[in-house]
This record gives structure tokens, sequence and C-alpha cells, in this order.
């Protein structure tokens, strides 16, 4: 790109806009859990302060030195941020009689810090509210750092469906998405030049105890009010942009808008690289024009729960005006290309943003690429299939590989013609080669040495923060580390959250169907604390459940329990005695059932067969 389409490192405003409010910073900003593990530590990051190297693009190396600044920060009166404690923002809502908290981080040990840092700067004022955006780790995980007892005097406030998604998202599939975030996030890289640097979005993710605080009060439509410490706040809804369950808020009396994760200082995910639903970017880019009829003329500040604020109402406007401009154009021209029969891959490598855009900071691709949003957006509306038949029914990976590689006369000429690719600068092709000889013949140390070459090299060029972490993340994989899942998927916060219903859709995922398929039973199961009856089927392999009705007989097993009790032996699978379960029938059904549940595997390799 030439510098009429790039943006100019002389524009520092997004350096002066960081640093705004600034009031006090944690030294050493290094936070440790009750083990004394440190689970973040934001002086690993003090490299940052030198001159940007060879191995990292200098934009890049820009945006890790804004996300690196920590501290507590003025927002304006009475509203305040602590940046640079997780990957997230906190920010605090001064009332009448204490603080609401926005988005109490990932972890119980940083959002306790981050409020302790508050306190000592604004004096000791208790939580008298606690506010989720939306339904990801990184806005509701430290919940009980701000909250740490029980109070139902203080109102949790989240949008519509903020407890189905936040919790099927991270245990029905927590493992598989947990196990690729580490790629994603580079949380086990060494900090460093050569190493990881950020994720667009933050430095990356802390490691502490994640919970969950259920809310008590839905926003369910936008425009409703609720006023919250002497606080007036007015919701708009925004489902299916960046969180299946999200919403924005105005703050009429302090002129403040807080638009979620809906527009950060960067390029967001249509999906993410760790998995996700696939968001809707024509909807996200309809519901950011609906924040600047609503609220951009009424806004003096804007802030978010990543980066740093916006202030004045024309840069607000000019600011979300462009990231509305910025999702509703990759949805328009990628629809407007595969109308003329382009594939996702092919219109990704031929997409090319307007000049205006090109141009502006906050719209670079640091977090999410133009390249991997595009494909999410082909994704979302085909499928992976894409109208080829020769893609209908390929081989997997490894079959794939021996064949490859055996047409091109084995391991060894694929590894010599790849480095040839290299000596071309074709990076690309050459990680295809490579990863067909390393699938082919896992043992091949010089296949695995040479991707492991190759991935460095990808990383060191990548803009993008989470490709740079997956490429450097794949070439550790390759030299023989493997960085097993450690978010306890199962904690305590998540499973006290989930319904009855969640709990048997988790335990229905993890049925061994091969080794069930012969089973046929009938389970009963009587909920006495939530007075709530449900009827497990086993059944060709699949665990079928549903609510139990009066007259339902046949059942082999009748069980009778509370939610913890039924959390309790699915946690041991073990012996039924000892958790005071009452049985009526023949509880060895309860017994096979748990025989048939697997467990997932926190280590299982991504780049390596």
């Amino acid at each position: 790109m030439s510098a009429l389409t790039t943006p100019s490192f002389d524009d520092t405003a997004d350096f002066e806009d960081a640093n705004r409010g600034f009031i006090a910073a944690l030294k050493p900003c290094i936070i440790k859990n009750e083990e004394g593990r440190i689970i973040w530590n934001n002086e690993e990051y003090n490299f940052l302060e030198n001159p940007c190297p060879p191995t990292v693009i200098p934009s890049l190396w820009r945006q890790a030195q804004l996300c690196a600044k920590q501290g507590l920060f003025q927002v304006t009166e009475g509203i305040y941020q602590i940046r640079g404690f997780d990957l997230s923002n906190m920010t605090i809502i001064e009332g009448n009689k204490g603080v609401i908290v926005i988005d109490p981080l990932i972890s119980v040990e940083c959002a306790a810090a981050a409020l302790k840092l508050y306190r000592e700067n604004r004096g000791d004022r208790p939580v008298t509210g606690l506010l989720y955006t939306h339904s990801h780790g990184d806005h509701f995980g430290g919940s009980r750092g701000v909250l740490p007892d029980a109070n139902k005097k203080v109102p949790v406030i989240a949008p519509a469906g903020f407890m189905e998604h936040a919790v099927g998202e991270n245990v029905f599939v927590g493992n598989a998405m947990a196990r690729r975030a580490i790629y994603m996030y580079g949380d086990r890289l060494k900090k460093g030049p050569g190493g990881q640097i950020s994720t667009g979005l933050g430095s990356t993710i802390s490691t502490g105890t994640t919970t969950l605080i259920p809310p008590t009060l839905d926003i369910v439509k936008t425009g409703q009010e609720e006023v919250v410490d002497g606080v007036r706040l007015i919701f708009q809804m925004t489902p299916g942009t960046e969180a299946p369950s999200e919403l924005n808020f105005f703050i009429p009396d302090r002129h403040a808008l807080c638009m979620a994760e809906n527009a950060t200082h960067n390029l967001h995910n249509i999906v993410t690289l760790r998995g996700a639903l696939v968001r809707d970017a024509q909807a996200w880019s309809s519901y950011l024009d609906e924040s600047i009829v609503l609220f951009a003329h009424q806004a003096d500040v804007s802030f978010a729960s990543h980066h740093w604020p916006t202030w004045g109402r024309e840069a607000i406007t000019r600011y979300l005006s462009e990231q509305r401009d910025l999702y509703a154009y990759l949805h328009d021209q990628t629809l407007r290309m595969m109308s003329q029969g382009l594939t996702g891959i092919e219109i990704a490598e031929s997409f090319v943003l307007p000049q205006a855009l090109q141009k502006a900071w906050h719209a670079q691709g640091y977090y999410g690429s133009v390249s991997h949003n595009v494909k999410a957006i082909y994704q979302r509306y085909m499928g992976w299939y894409d109208g080829n038949p020769a893609h209908l029914w390929e081989h997997p990976p490894a079959e794939a590989g021996r064949r490859y590689v055996s047409c091109m006369g084995g391991v060894e000429v694929v590894v010599r013609k790849a480095q040839e690719y290299v000596g071309k600068g074709d990076l690309r092709f050459t990680a295809t080669l490579l990863s067909h000889a390393v699938f082919a013949d896992p043992r091949h140390e010089g296949a695995k040495e040479a991707l492991a070459s190759v991935f460095e090299k990808l990383g060191y060029g990548a803009e993008n923060g989470p490709w740079r972490n997956c490429y450097l993340t794949g070439a550790d994989e390759l030299r023989g580390a493997i960085y097993p899942v450690s978010f306890n998927t199962g904690n305590a916060g998540m499973t006290a959250a989930l319904s009855v219903d969640q709990i048997l859709i988790s335990l229905a995922i993890r049925i061994d169907g091969p080794r069930a398929q012969a089973e046929s039973f009938i389970i009963d199961l009587h909920i006495t604390d939530l007075k709530q009856h449900r009827r497990l089927i086993m059944s060709n392999g699949a665990l079928i459940h549903r609510h139990l009705s009066k007259g339902d007989d046949g059942a082999g097993l009748s069980c009778t329990l509370t939610k913890l009790q039924f959390l309790s032996i699915l946690a041991a699978k073990g012996p039924l005695e000892g958790h005071g379960l009452q049985f009526v029938g023949d509880k060895g059904l309860l017994e096979k059932l748990m025989s048939l549940v697997t467990d997932p595997d926190p280590s299982f390799r991504i780049v390596t067969p």
C-alpha cells in the first residue's frame, strides 16, 4: 500500500486520547491469585517502550503500545476506567451512594485489583450496581471481584438472552474454544519482539478465577430506561453484533455514550479465530447507525469495553460513521462478489476497502482482518461448501497429506521444494506444502522445523495480532510445546449458572455415541429445589431430554435430587453413594449413563496430527 492509503504515523491523536484523564497506575502492574501464581503481568510489555524491531509490523507495534497503557483514567465527570488490567476495560460510574461497575474483566483477581486502585484514588465507595454489556467472558468473569458476597439489593443488569449465550458458549464448546483461544491470544508465548506483543484488542487475557453472578434485571428493548443509584441509563439493544446478546447505553446527565464492544479502535471479528457463532455484519452496521441517530448528537464522550475513549461530538460522529461504513462495506461487497460467482477465498484475496477507511487507524485489522472477516460473511450465507464438487468430499489432512507427498516424490522432495518457494517469498504456499509433509509424516523433524520457521516468518509479517499469535503458537507446537487448556470450563461460577436444560445439553454433547448406540433406557429426574422434572431417553446413541408429563411411565429409574447434587455426580463420574440421591428402580442405569460420558481433551493438537 502507498502512503496515500495507509494511516499516518504523524497522527498522534490516539496516544493523546489514550493518556487523557490519567490519574494513577498500579506499580508494578502484577496481579496474583491466592496461591501466589501470577495471573496478570503488564510489566512484561515494557519492551514496547523501545523502537519497533524488524520482527513486528510497525502498525501492530503502535497498537500494542496503546493497548499496554495501564491505570485509572477519568473519562468525564463521575466516569472512570481502569485499563491495562486485562484484555478488557472496567468502567466505573459514580452514583449517589456508591459506584456502578461496568464489565468486571475476566478474572476475580484483576477486577478486585482494579476496584482497589479506583478506591485508593476516589474513596472507598460501595458497589451499588453491576452491568454486563454483553455475553463474553472478558466482560463478566471477574464479577465476584467487585461483588464478593451475594447481595440481592445490588442490581445486576444485562441484555436479554445474556445467561443463555454466556453459559452456552463457555460450556457447550468451552474446551475446543479455549484450546483455540490459546493460539489466538498467545498468552502462553513469551512476551517480546520475537513473541507475543498484543491481541490488538488488548494485550492478552488474564488467567485467574472466573465467576458469573446471574443478572437480576434484563434489558429487553431499545429505549428502556433504568435509574441505578441515581444514575439514569438509556439502553440500546444490539443483538447479533459483536455478541449474540449485547447492548449499548447512554448516560444523558453526563453526555456519555458506552458502545460496549460494538465500536472499538480496530476492525473487529465477524467470526473469531477461536471460534464463535458467525456475527451479522449488516445488523452490526445498522445498529451503529442507530447509535448515531439516537445518541451521537448528545454525546460529549464515547467509551467502550476495550481501548480508549473518543471526545467531542464531531469526532464521535465521524468515528461511529466510519465504523458503521466499515462493516456495511465488508458485508455488501462480499455479497455482491458472491453473486458474481466468487468464493470466500477469492473474495478475500481481492477485497480492498475504500481509501478513507484504509487511512483510519481505528479501521485497521489488528484484531479482525479483512481477509478472515470476508470469509466469515461468506460462511454465514453460504456455509463451508464453495460449490465446487471437487471440494465436496475431500480427504482429511493426514490422508490428503500422504497422497500429496506421495505424488510429489516423498517428504524429502517436498521439504526441498518448499525451500524454493521460501526463496521466492511465497511463504503462504510454502506453509501449505510443509503442512502436507508434516501430516504425511509427523515424525519428520526436518519438515516440522521447516514449517515452524515459515510460521515464524508469517507471524512476524502479520499486522493482525491474533494471526501473529496463531502462527507463533503453531511454531511452538511443531517444536514440541503443547499448551493445554487451563481455563476451567466447568468452574463453579459457570456450572451454577446453568439451567437444567443446559446441563442436560452439555451432558448429551459428552456422550460417546458409538459406545452408547446399543443402549436403550429411560431415566426420570426430579430436581426438587427447582421443582423441575425431566425425562432422559437414551436412543440410538443420542441422549434425548424433555419435560416429564403426568402419566409418563416406562422409566427404568426415577431419581430425586437437587441441582447441586446432579452437578456433583456429573463432576465425580464415580459411584453414586455419598451424594444423597433418592432412587426408585435400577440405579445401575444412572451409573451406566455416567460410564458413557467422555472427557474433553485439553491439549489436542492443531498443526500436527
